[in-house]
Protein backbone atom coordinates (compact mmCIF):
# COMPACT_ATOMS: atom_id res chain seq x y z
CA UNK A 1 0.00 0.00 0.00
CA UNK A 2 1.81 3.15 -0.99
CA UNK A 3 0.68 6.06 1.53
CA UNK A 4 1.43 9.65 0.14
CA UNK A 5 3.10 11.92 2.83
CA UNK A 6 3.83 15.43 1.15
CA UNK A 7 4.91 17.20 4.06
CA UNK A 8 7.75 15.01 4.97
CA UNK A 9 8.95 14.93 1.43
CA UNK A 10 9.00 18.50 1.47
CA UNK A 11 11.42 18.74 4.37
CA UNK A 12 13.49 16.50 3.39
CA UNK A 13 13.71 17.95 -0.54
CA UNK A 14 13.71 21.36 1.32
CA UNK A 15 17.26 19.91 3.51
CA UNK A 16 18.79 18.53 0.75
CA UNK A 17 22.05 18.43 -0.10
CA UNK A 18 22.41 20.95 2.88
CA UNK A 19 25.62 19.92 4.59
CA UNK A 20 24.04 18.12 7.23
CA UNK A 21 23.40 14.33 8.54
CA UNK A 22 19.45 14.07 7.31
CA UNK A 23 18.18 12.03 10.86
CA UNK A 24 14.88 10.52 10.54
CA UNK A 25 13.49 9.99 14.20
CA UNK A 26 9.80 9.25 15.61
CA UNK A 27 7.98 6.68 17.13
CA UNK A 28 8.87 2.93 15.97
CA UNK A 29 6.79 1.85 12.70
CA UNK A 30 5.40 4.99 11.67
CA UNK A 31 6.98 4.75 8.43
CA UNK A 32 10.78 6.29 8.95
CA UNK A 33 11.75 3.92 6.27
CA UNK A 34 9.27 4.01 3.94
CA UNK A 35 9.18 7.69 3.47
CA UNK A 36 13.46 7.47 3.24
CA UNK A 37 13.14 3.86 0.95
CA UNK A 38 10.34 4.44 -1.51
CA UNK A 39 8.79 8.25 -1.10
CA UNK A 40 12.05 10.53 -1.45
CA UNK A 41 13.96 7.61 -3.31
CA UNK A 42 11.02 8.13 -5.74
CA UNK A 43 11.30 11.58 -5.94
CA UNK A 44 15.23 11.57 -6.64
CA UNK A 45 14.68 9.50 -9.30
CA UNK A 46 11.86 11.80 -10.70
CA UNK A 47 14.51 14.86 -10.58
CA UNK A 48 16.83 12.62 -12.44
CA UNK A 49 19.21 10.95 -10.05
CA UNK A 50 20.02 7.74 -11.30
CA UNK A 51 19.64 4.92 -8.90
CA UNK A 52 23.53 3.88 -8.92
CA UNK A 53 23.88 6.91 -7.41
CA UNK A 54 21.78 6.29 -4.60
CA UNK A 55 23.39 3.78 -1.71
CA UNK A 56 21.01 2.36 0.58
CA UNK A 57 21.41 0.02 3.31
CA UNK A 58 18.99 -1.35 5.86
CA UNK A 59 21.42 -2.61 8.91
CA UNK A 60 18.60 -4.12 10.44
CA UNK A 61 18.24 -6.92 7.57
CA UNK A 62 20.36 -10.65 7.65
CA UNK A 63 21.79 -9.84 4.68
CA UNK A 64 23.43 -6.63 5.94
CA UNK A 65 24.55 -7.82 9.15
CA UNK A 66 28.14 -7.71 8.68
CA UNK A 67 27.79 -3.86 7.79
CA UNK A 68 26.92 -3.70 11.84
CA UNK A 69 30.52 -3.18 12.66
CA UNK A 70 31.77 0.37 11.40
CA UNK A 71 34.88 -0.70 9.97
CA UNK A 72 33.18 -2.63 7.29
CA UNK A 73 29.91 -0.01 6.88
CA UNK A 74 32.61 2.81 6.04
CA UNK A 75 34.61 0.60 3.97
CA UNK A 76 31.24 -0.43 2.17
CA UNK A 77 30.12 2.90 1.76
CA UNK A 78 33.37 4.68 0.39
CA UNK A 79 33.65 1.77 -2.25
CA UNK A 80 30.39 3.00 -3.50
CA UNK A 81 31.33 6.39 -4.36
CA UNK A 82 33.81 6.55 -7.77
CA UNK A 83 32.49 9.07 -9.22
CA UNK A 84 33.89 12.63 -8.23
CA UNK A 85 31.40 14.94 -9.90
CA UNK A 86 28.14 13.60 -8.94
CA UNK A 87 26.50 13.75 -5.71
CA UNK A 88 26.02 10.14 -3.67
CA UNK A 89 23.30 10.22 -1.41
CA UNK A 90 23.57 7.54 1.14
CA UNK A 91 20.29 6.08 3.41
CA UNK A 92 21.22 4.22 6.34
CA UNK A 93 18.49 2.39 7.70
CA UNK A 94 18.43 1.77 11.56
CA UNK A 95 21.74 2.87 12.48
CA UNK A 96 21.56 2.07 15.92
CA UNK A 97 22.40 -1.29 14.55
CA UNK A 98 26.10 -0.51 13.84
CA UNK A 99 28.13 -1.79 17.19
CA UNK A 100 30.76 0.14 18.62
CA UNK A 101 34.28 -1.83 18.72
CA UNK A 102 37.53 -0.99 19.76
CA UNK A 103 39.23 1.28 17.32
CA UNK A 104 42.00 -0.86 15.79
CA UNK A 105 44.29 2.14 15.15
CA UNK A 106 44.85 3.97 18.59
CA UNK A 107 46.51 1.96 21.19
CA UNK A 108 44.62 3.64 23.90
CA UNK A 109 42.33 1.61 26.04
CA UNK A 110 38.48 2.26 25.87
CA UNK A 111 39.53 4.26 22.61
CA UNK A 112 35.76 2.88 20.87
CA UNK A 113 34.21 3.94 17.51
CA UNK A 114 30.82 3.48 16.42
CA UNK A 115 28.24 4.50 14.09
CA UNK A 116 28.54 8.10 14.87
CA UNK A 117 31.95 8.28 14.07
CA UNK A 118 31.57 6.79 10.90
CA UNK A 119 28.75 9.15 9.67
CA UNK A 120 30.77 12.15 11.03
CA UNK A 121 33.79 10.92 8.84
CA UNK A 122 31.75 10.47 5.51
CA UNK A 123 30.41 13.85 5.86
CA UNK A 124 34.19 15.41 5.03
CA UNK A 125 33.14 13.64 1.47
CA UNK A 126 32.30 16.45 -0.57
CA UNK A 127 29.94 14.93 -2.97
CA UNK A 128 28.07 13.11 -0.31
CA UNK A 129 24.87 14.08 0.88
CA UNK A 130 23.75 11.78 4.00
CA UNK A 131 20.28 10.17 5.13
CA UNK A 132 19.72 8.15 8.76
CA UNK A 133 17.06 6.65 10.10
CA UNK A 134 17.34 5.36 14.00
CA UNK A 135 15.58 4.25 16.73
CA UNK A 136 15.08 2.24 20.48
CA UNK A 137 18.05 2.05 22.66
CA UNK A 138 20.49 4.30 20.81
CA UNK A 139 18.60 6.69 19.02
CA UNK A 140 15.80 7.98 21.45
CA UNK A 141 14.92 11.92 20.74
CA UNK A 142 17.10 13.53 23.32
CA UNK A 143 20.11 12.00 22.01
CA UNK A 144 19.92 13.05 18.44
CA UNK A 145 21.60 16.56 18.38
CA UNK A 146 24.13 15.52 21.10
CA UNK A 147 25.00 12.42 19.41
CA UNK A 148 26.33 14.64 16.07
CA UNK A 149 27.46 17.64 17.78
CA UNK A 150 26.08 20.47 15.36
CA UNK A 151 25.98 18.27 12.06
CA UNK A 152 22.45 16.43 12.89
CA UNK A 153 19.84 18.19 10.97
CA UNK A 154 16.30 16.03 12.59
CA UNK A 155 12.93 15.53 11.15
CA UNK A 156 10.69 14.33 13.39
CA UNK A 157 8.16 11.99 11.42
CA UNK A 158 4.63 10.83 13.11
CA UNK A 159 2.31 8.80 12.48
CA UNK A 160 -0.30 9.15 9.59
CA UNK A 161 -2.51 12.71 10.58
CA UNK A 162 -5.74 12.15 8.99
CA UNK A 163 -5.13 14.04 6.16
CA UNK A 164 -2.57 11.42 5.14
CA UNK A 165 -4.74 8.49 6.64
CA UNK A 166 -7.94 9.49 4.34
CA UNK A 167 -5.97 9.55 1.43
CA UNK A 168 -4.73 5.62 1.59
CA UNK A 169 -8.18 4.57 3.13
CA UNK A 170 -10.21 4.12 0.02
CA UNK A 171 -13.66 4.00 1.40
CA UNK A 172 -16.75 6.85 2.47
CA UNK A 173 -14.89 9.73 4.30
CA UNK A 174 -16.83 9.65 7.96
CA UNK A 175 -15.73 5.74 7.69
CA UNK A 176 -12.47 7.26 7.63
CA UNK A 177 -12.73 9.82 10.76
CA UNK A 178 -14.56 6.46 12.45
CA UNK A 179 -11.59 4.05 11.65
CA UNK A 180 -8.80 6.99 12.61
CA UNK A 181 -10.82 7.90 16.06
CA UNK A 182 -10.43 4.22 17.12
CA UNK A 183 -7.45 2.71 15.75
CA UNK A 184 -4.91 6.17 15.11
CA UNK A 185 -2.47 6.70 12.15
CA UNK A 186 0.15 3.96 12.34
CA UNK A 187 0.10 2.91 8.73
CA UNK A 188 0.06 -0.85 9.04
CA UNK A 189 -2.71 -0.51 10.47
CA UNK A 190 -4.44 0.43 7.06
CA UNK A 191 -3.89 -3.24 5.87
CA UNK A 192 -5.42 -4.93 8.87
CA UNK A 193 -9.55 -5.69 8.39
CA UNK A 194 -10.61 -6.57 11.69
CA UNK A 195 -10.88 -5.07 15.04
CA UNK A 196 -8.88 -8.28 16.42
CA UNK A 197 -6.00 -7.67 14.17
CA UNK A 198 -5.63 -4.43 14.31
CA UNK A 199 -6.08 -4.20 18.08
CA UNK A 200 -3.50 -7.02 18.83
CA UNK A 201 -1.31 -5.07 16.48
CA UNK A 202 -1.10 -2.08 18.64
CA UNK A 203 -1.25 -3.89 21.85
CA UNK A 204 1.97 -6.21 20.94
CA UNK A 205 3.69 -3.11 19.63
CA UNK A 206 3.86 -1.55 23.46
CA UNK A 207 4.48 -4.71 24.51
CA UNK A 208 7.11 -6.14 22.20
CA UNK A 209 8.71 -2.91 21.06
CA UNK A 210 8.25 0.72 22.87
CA UNK A 211 8.35 -0.57 26.28
CA UNK A 212 11.29 -3.20 25.61
CA UNK A 213 13.18 -0.06 23.95
CA UNK A 214 12.93 1.58 27.37
CA UNK A 215 13.55 -1.10 29.49
CA UNK A 216 16.35 -1.62 26.91
CA UNK A 217 17.75 1.59 27.34
CA UNK A 218 17.57 2.34 30.74
CA UNK A 219 18.05 -1.19 32.49
CA UNK A 220 14.55 -0.59 34.72
CA UNK A 221 13.75 -4.19 34.45
CA UNK A 222 12.30 -4.58 38.33
CA UNK A 223 10.23 -2.00 37.25
CA UNK A 224 8.34 -2.91 34.73
CA UNK A 225 5.27 -3.23 36.26
CA UNK A 226 4.88 0.31 37.28
CA UNK A 227 5.77 1.49 33.18
CA UNK A 228 2.55 -0.58 32.93
CA UNK A 229 0.63 1.11 34.64
CA UNK A 230 1.98 4.74 34.84
CA UNK A 231 1.15 4.05 30.76
CA UNK A 232 -2.54 2.66 32.03
CA UNK A 233 -2.90 5.64 34.20
CA UNK A 234 -1.64 8.45 31.15
CA UNK A 235 -4.22 6.66 29.51
CA UNK A 236 -7.20 7.03 31.31
CA UNK A 237 -6.25 10.73 31.94
CA UNK A 238 -5.53 12.10 28.13
CA UNK A 239 -6.27 16.10 28.48
CA UNK A 240 -6.40 15.91 32.03
CA UNK A 241 -4.03 18.67 34.38
CA UNK A 242 -2.14 16.02 36.07
CA UNK A 243 1.56 15.91 37.41
CA UNK A 244 3.87 13.61 39.20
CA UNK A 245 2.79 14.41 42.79
CA UNK A 246 -1.40 13.50 41.85
CA UNK A 247 0.08 10.35 39.74
CA UNK A 248 2.22 9.41 43.19
CA UNK A 249 -0.97 9.63 45.12
CA UNK A 250 -2.69 7.33 42.25
CA UNK A 251 -0.46 5.02 42.37
CA UNK A 252 -1.04 4.68 46.07
CA UNK A 253 -4.72 4.83 45.79
CA UNK A 254 -4.67 2.01 42.81
CA UNK A 255 -2.20 -0.37 43.50
CA UNK A 256 -1.02 0.41 47.02
CA UNK A 257 3.00 1.54 45.20
CA UNK A 258 5.17 3.41 46.94
CA UNK A 259 6.75 5.31 44.07
CA UNK A 260 8.29 8.86 44.29
CA UNK A 261 6.99 11.55 42.23
CA UNK A 262 10.51 12.41 41.17
CA UNK A 263 10.83 8.60 39.88
CA UNK A 264 7.50 8.79 38.03
CA UNK A 265 8.85 12.54 36.31
CA UNK A 266 11.45 10.37 34.98
CA UNK A 267 9.74 7.69 33.61
CA UNK A 268 7.32 9.74 32.00
CA UNK A 269 10.39 11.64 30.53
CA UNK A 270 11.60 8.38 29.05
CA UNK A 271 8.44 7.74 27.77
CA UNK A 272 8.75 11.88 26.19
CA UNK A 273 12.19 10.46 24.84
CA UNK A 274 10.63 7.56 23.15
CA UNK A 275 8.10 9.66 21.56
CA UNK A 276 5.32 7.38 22.80
CA UNK A 277 3.50 10.80 24.80
CA UNK A 278 4.06 14.05 24.24
CA UNK A 279 3.78 16.84 27.28
CA UNK A 280 1.94 20.50 27.02
CA UNK A 281 2.56 22.69 29.41
CA UNK A 282 0.16 25.66 30.82
CA UNK A 283 0.65 29.07 29.48
CA UNK A 284 -1.27 32.08 31.51
CA UNK A 285 -2.14 34.02 28.65
CA UNK A 286 -2.15 37.31 30.08
CA UNK A 287 0.29 37.10 32.45
CA UNK A 288 2.85 35.78 29.59
CA UNK A 289 4.55 33.27 31.38
CA UNK A 290 4.53 29.55 32.02
CA UNK A 291 3.34 27.53 34.66
CA UNK A 292 5.37 24.37 35.58
CA UNK A 293 2.90 22.61 36.74
CA UNK A 294 0.10 20.22 36.70
CA UNK A 295 0.56 19.87 32.57
CA UNK A 296 -0.96 17.84 30.16
CA UNK A 297 0.22 14.27 28.69
CA UNK A 298 -0.74 13.13 24.90
CA UNK A 299 -0.26 10.08 22.81
CA UNK A 300 1.82 10.73 19.84
CA UNK A 301 -0.96 8.14 18.21
CA UNK A 302 -4.44 7.80 19.42
CA UNK A 303 -4.93 4.25 18.07
CA UNK A 304 -1.90 3.15 20.99
CA UNK A 305 -3.80 4.89 23.75
CA UNK A 306 -6.89 3.01 23.27
CA UNK A 307 -5.21 0.13 22.42
CA UNK A 308 -3.56 0.40 26.34
CA UNK A 309 -6.30 0.34 27.45
CA UNK A 310 -8.40 -2.21 25.19
CA UNK A 311 -10.41 -0.13 23.90
CA UNK A 312 -13.18 0.48 26.75
CA UNK A 313 -12.77 4.19 27.31
CA UNK A 314 -13.84 5.97 24.27
CA UNK A 315 -14.59 8.99 25.71
CA UNK A 316 -14.84 11.31 22.72
CA UNK A 317 -14.12 14.71 23.89
CA UNK A 318 -10.77 13.98 25.02
CA UNK A 319 -10.27 11.42 22.07
CA UNK A 320 -10.58 14.70 19.79
CA UNK A 321 -8.97 16.74 21.76
CA UNK A 322 -5.83 14.32 21.38
CA UNK A 323 -6.06 14.47 17.55
CA UNK A 324 -6.25 17.97 17.77
CA UNK A 325 -2.92 18.39 19.16
CA UNK A 326 -1.03 15.98 17.32
CA UNK A 327 -2.37 17.32 13.85
CA UNK A 328 -1.18 21.01 15.37
CA UNK A 329 2.33 19.38 16.30
CA UNK A 330 2.97 17.57 12.57
CA UNK A 331 1.87 21.39 11.29
CA UNK A 332 5.13 22.24 13.68
CA UNK A 333 2.78 24.36 15.81
CA UNK A 334 4.58 25.47 19.45
CA UNK A 335 1.55 24.15 21.42
CA UNK A 336 0.94 24.99 24.81
CA UNK A 337 -2.25 24.77 27.29
CA UNK A 338 -3.93 28.45 28.08
CA UNK A 339 -4.50 29.95 31.22
CA UNK A 340 -6.88 33.29 31.29
CA UNK A 341 -6.58 34.33 34.73
CA UNK A 342 -9.58 37.00 35.82
CA UNK A 343 -11.33 38.64 38.95
CA UNK A 344 -14.44 38.69 39.78
CA UNK A 345 -16.82 39.19 42.84
CA UNK A 346 -18.29 36.99 44.82
CA UNK A 347 -22.00 36.39 46.55
CA UNK A 348 -20.52 38.05 49.55
CA UNK A 349 -19.21 41.15 47.52
CA UNK A 350 -15.27 39.75 48.02
CA UNK A 351 -12.95 39.89 45.16
CA UNK A 352 -11.96 36.26 44.15
CA UNK A 353 -9.48 35.24 41.32
CA UNK A 354 -10.57 32.41 38.83
CA UNK A 355 -9.25 30.64 35.75
CA UNK A 356 -10.57 29.22 33.11
CA UNK A 357 -8.85 26.89 30.11
CA UNK A 358 -7.86 27.58 26.24
CA UNK A 359 -7.14 24.01 25.09
CA UNK A 360 -4.50 24.64 22.92
CA UNK A 361 -2.72 27.83 22.80
CA UNK A 362 -0.81 27.11 19.30
CA UNK A 363 2.32 29.53 18.18
CA UNK A 364 4.43 29.69 14.81
CA UNK A 365 6.62 32.25 14.67
CA UNK A 366 4.59 35.49 14.27
CA UNK A 367 0.72 33.63 14.31
CA UNK A 368 -0.56 32.50 17.11
CA UNK A 369 -4.38 30.74 17.42
CA UNK A 370 -6.53 29.77 20.80
CA UNK A 371 -8.53 26.99 19.95
CA UNK A 372 -11.26 24.61 21.55
CA UNK A 373 -12.27 21.32 20.92
CA UNK A 374 -15.68 20.72 21.49
CA UNK A 375 -17.85 18.08 20.76
CA UNK A 376 -21.15 20.10 20.09
CA UNK A 377 -22.03 23.65 20.67
CA UNK A 378 -25.60 23.23 19.47
CA UNK A 379 -26.55 24.12 23.62
CA UNK A 380 -26.15 27.56 24.59
CA UNK A 381 -24.94 26.92 27.78
CA UNK A 382 -22.26 24.81 25.86
CA UNK A 383 -21.31 27.60 23.47
CA UNK A 384 -21.48 30.16 26.68
CA UNK A 385 -18.62 27.72 28.36
CA UNK A 386 -16.39 27.46 25.28
CA UNK A 387 -15.99 30.85 24.55
CA UNK A 388 -15.84 32.20 28.27
CA UNK A 389 -11.79 31.99 27.96
CA UNK A 390 -11.75 33.10 24.53
CA UNK A 391 -14.07 35.97 24.91
CA UNK A 392 -11.67 37.27 27.92
CA UNK A 393 -8.50 37.77 25.52
CA UNK A 394 -7.93 40.68 24.88
CA UNK A 395 -5.40 40.80 22.01
CA UNK A 396 -6.49 40.02 17.89
CA UNK A 397 -5.19 36.83 17.58
CA UNK A 398 -7.40 34.30 16.14
CA UNK A 399 -10.26 32.45 18.47
CA UNK A 400 -10.81 28.79 17.00
CA UNK A 401 -13.48 26.62 18.33
CA UNK A 402 -13.61 22.95 16.60
CA UNK A 403 -16.31 20.97 16.74
CA UNK A 404 -17.35 17.45 15.82
CA UNK A 405 -20.01 18.01 13.33
CA UNK A 406 -19.64 18.47 9.58
CA UNK A 407 -20.70 22.05 9.58
CA UNK A 408 -20.47 24.93 6.95
CA UNK A 409 -17.61 27.15 8.68
CA UNK A 410 -18.93 30.75 10.54
CA UNK A 411 -17.86 33.07 12.72
CA UNK A 412 -20.34 34.33 15.78
CA UNK A 413 -20.64 38.35 16.46
CA UNK A 414 -17.43 38.51 18.65
CA UNK A 415 -15.28 37.05 15.28
CA UNK A 416 -14.74 33.72 16.61
CA UNK A 417 -14.28 30.92 13.70
CA UNK A 418 -16.70 27.68 14.26
CA UNK A 419 -14.99 24.51 12.09
CA UNK A 420 -16.06 21.08 11.88
CA UNK A 421 -12.84 18.50 12.94
CA UNK A 422 -12.88 16.85 9.50
CA UNK A 423 -12.66 19.98 7.43
CA UNK A 424 -10.18 21.46 10.34
CA UNK A 425 -7.90 18.40 9.53
CA UNK A 426 -8.04 17.98 5.78
CA UNK A 427 -7.68 21.27 5.46
CA UNK A 428 -4.60 23.60 6.76
CA UNK A 429 -6.31 26.59 5.33
CA UNK A 430 -9.49 26.25 7.63
CA UNK A 431 -8.13 27.57 10.42
CA UNK A 432 -7.53 31.26 9.13
CA UNK A 433 -11.33 31.22 7.52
Amino acid sequence: MHIERPGYLEKLISRRENGFIKVITGIRRCGKSYLLFNIFHDYLNSSGVEDKYIIELALDEVGNAKYRDPLELDRFIREQIVEKDHTYYVFLDEIQKVAEIQNPHVDIKDARIGFVDVLLGLMKIRNVDLYVTGSNSRMLSSDILTEFKDRGDEVRLSPLSFSEFSSAFGGERRDAWREYHMYGGMPVVLAKKTHEDKSQYLKDLFAKTYLSDVIERYRILNDKEVLEELLNIISSSIGSLTNPSKLSNSFKSIKSFNIAAATISTYLDYFVDAFMIRKSYRYDIKGKKYIDTPLKYYFSDIGLRNARLNFRQQEESHIMENIIYNELMTRAFDVDVGIVAYNFKNKEGKSQRSQLEVDFVANKGSRRYYIQSCLSVAEEEKRRQETDSLYRITDSFKKVIVIKDDIIPWHDDRGVLYVGIEQFLLEESAIDL
